[in-house]
């Protein structure tokens, strides 16, 4: 494996009751984060190839890890997003070279399909701030249920010299959904929209 991996941690957040209302069954989502040293810290390099391979192996890994977090097969994922936050001696490219290139593919097939396009987000952080994963449904973003989001966040991470690159992914939509839109049942998944 290129990436050289600090740290693998997953998280699991399970909502049983909104507006103190029951949701039944409980909305899960699960995300994966690997925190990585980067080969570029504080250098300016043209040819970015290195993290893009890295987005390859670590899109696979973190997107199984979420579906063994849930516990659920892997065509039973319904959402999927992604994020990476640079430390301070990184720049914005070295996430979006890690995210946008190559991730998506072994994610799309660590949770069995995914024709629509995989929700990002990218910035530049220090320890202990919060990055924020968008959500969207992996095979039609017009589902509107389930266009949400889920927050990390590691007391140690990322350092000056680090990424922390992150995949979510849920066995639902957010609960309570009520604002209309293309449901699950009618998802055709075949554009990446409907």
């Amino acid at each position: 494996m290129k990436a050289r991996i600090r740290k693998l941690t997953v998280f699991v957040e399970e909502t049983r009751r909104e507006m103190d209302r029951p949701v039944d069954p409980p909305t899960r989502k699960a995300a994966a984060v690997a925190v990585i040293r980067n080969p570029f810290a504080g250098r300016y390099v043209e040819d970015l190839s290195e993290l893009i391979e890295i987005g390859a192996e670590l899109g696979g890994l973190l997107g199984r890890r979420c579906v063994e977090a849930l516990g659920i097969a892997p065509q039973a994922a319904e959402s999927y997003g992604k994020a990476a936050m640079v430390g301070e001696d990184g720049e914005l490219e070295h996430a979006a070279a890690i995210l946008h290139p190559a991730l998506g593919k072994p994610l799309r097939e660590a949770v069995d399909k995914g024709a629509a396009l995989v929700p990002s987000s990218k910035k530049r952080g220090g320890p202990g701030q919060v990055l924020d994963i968008p959500l969207g449904h992996k095979d039609a973003a017009y589902v509107r249920s389930h266009f949400d989001g889920m927050e990390v966040w590691l007391n140690d991470s990322p350092r000056a010299d680090e990424i922390m690159v992150a995949v979510a992914v849920t066995d639902s939509g957010r609960p309570l959904p009520r604002i209309g839109g293309l449901t699950v049942s009618e998802v055709q998944g075949k554009d990446g929209l409907r």
